[in-house]
């Protein structure tokens, strides 16, 4: 396999996770109506139960991988997704295709977390970083066009094909890697899996104060990027009337945290991570803030402001998530393999438990959205700047 080929297999199974988030959106609104006419507002937990199941199935995927190598933990994820996808599609009921999106997304964690698995496998330093970099760049995209892409599937096929079109996705990307790419991890370098040294870690980094309030941060930031994805499609179409043209804003705005991404590659050397994610909060405060004292007055008129404050949500996601793994990391470098699948499965957990509940409080206007935003962002702002003070106290390295 030539380097083209193998970040564009590895890209696509980066993209596994946003397209299976990202392409339901179009679909809420059918499913409101058949499956929760008199509570429409559950429809959104739809996106919540697949990132709870992502959330657990990170725990597990990348030592497992070392355990029974990429390929079959992979095809075994794999072939959970395709499964549950096909339970969803058949659903005659919400609960039962919400318990199928939660079993899909633990299939879904297998290729989030196995395919960086290969990367470093078959690369390392700045070589791996510049195959990983374009790999991301690649998936940063995809959320943008999702959305459209659903719309497409919908009107060809109804909602329920967008279940058929994870399932097509899965297969062609299994299949590309069963053809095309062999075993990275030979049985020489696996690693047995060992539930008590995985605890241990789990104690060690949870007693850091650092890497502690570094999660807790990082949860916060996630949570207020998935209350913004559950409330989003009910905002557009009830408070600014444009559920048809959802799709293209919502790809336009969400390729800001693409950008925000470049720009953090620039901003993190000179003001550092902790400082850029502290500023990033306190201008999400600020903005949340005017947002709320608008709440009332704002409706199909004041799109273009709700626009700006949409698009920050997503810039603000792309200049902290990224930064705060990496604090969260850095003391962590002796178990990094397990630091790394901890803090993504307990930070996208928590994550969306908060944002669940969240999403049901849509009651027409924006303010539910705004201001949890608004409490989520000045929680993880205070967090940061006590983090700052336990930095000062801890011994240099």
């Amino acid at each position: 396999m030539g380097r083209a080929e193998f970040i564009a297999l590895m890209a696509m199974l980066f993209a596994t996770i946003a397209f299976s988030i990202d392409a339901m959106l179009p679909a809420l609104p059918d499913i409101a109506r058949e499956l929760t006419p008199d509570d429409p507002t559950r429809a959104p937990l739809i996106l919540t139960s697949f990132v709870l199941g992502m959330g657990l199935g990170t725990f597990f995927a990348g030592p497992l991988s070392d355990a029974f190598g990429r390929r079959r933990v992979m095809f075994c994820g794999a072939g959970l997704y395709v499964a549950s996808a096909l339970v969803a599609w058949a659903s005659m009921s919400l609960e039962l295709m919400l318990v199928a999106r939660v079993f899909q997304g633990i299939g879904a964690a297998g290729p989030r977390v196995v395919s960086i698995a290969i990367i470093r496998d078959l690369y390392s330093g700045r070589e791996m970083a510049r195959i990983l970099s374009i790999a991301m760049m690649i998936f940063t995209v995809v959320p943008a066009f999702a959305p459209a892409m659903g719309v497409v599937i919908i009107a060809g096929f109804g909602w329920r094909s967008i279940f058929m079109a994870f399932v097509a996705f899965s297969l062609i990307s299994a299949l590309w890697l069963k053809i095309r790419l062999p075993e990275t991890l030979p049985e020489a370098k696996r690693r047995p899996v060992r539930f008590s040294l995985m605890m241990a870690a789990v104690r060690e980094m949870f007693a850091h104060p650092v890497v502690r309030l570094s999660i807790m941060v990082q949860t916060l930031a996630m949570a207020m990027l998935f209350t913004l994805l559950m409330l989003i499609q009910p905002v557009y179409e009830f408070v600014f009337d444009r559920l048809e043209t959802f799709p293209f804003w919502f790809g336009g705005i969400a390729l800001s945290s693409a950008f925000a991404s470049l720009l953090n590659a620039v901003l993190v050397v000179r003001f550092g991570m902790r400082r850029l994610v502290t500023i990033a909060l306190a201008a999400q405060i600020m903005l949340s803030g005017v947002m709320v004292q608008l709440s009332g007055q704002i409706g199909p008129d004041g799109f273009a402001i709700f626009a700006v404050w949409q698009a920050f949500v997503f810039f603000q996601a792309g200049l902290t998530i990224g930064n705060l793994n990496a604090i969260a990391m850095e003391p962590m470098g002796h178990v990094a393999g397990m630091a790394a699948s901890v803090i993504g499965a307990v930070s996208t957990v928590l994550a969306a438990a908060i944002a669940s509940p969240i999403g049901l409080l849509f009651d027409g206007s924006i303010r539910p959205l705004v201001l949890a935003v608004l409490i989520m962002a000045t929680l993880a702002f205070s967090l940061m700047v006590y983090m700052g003070r336990v930095e000062s106290r801890l011994p240099a390295e």
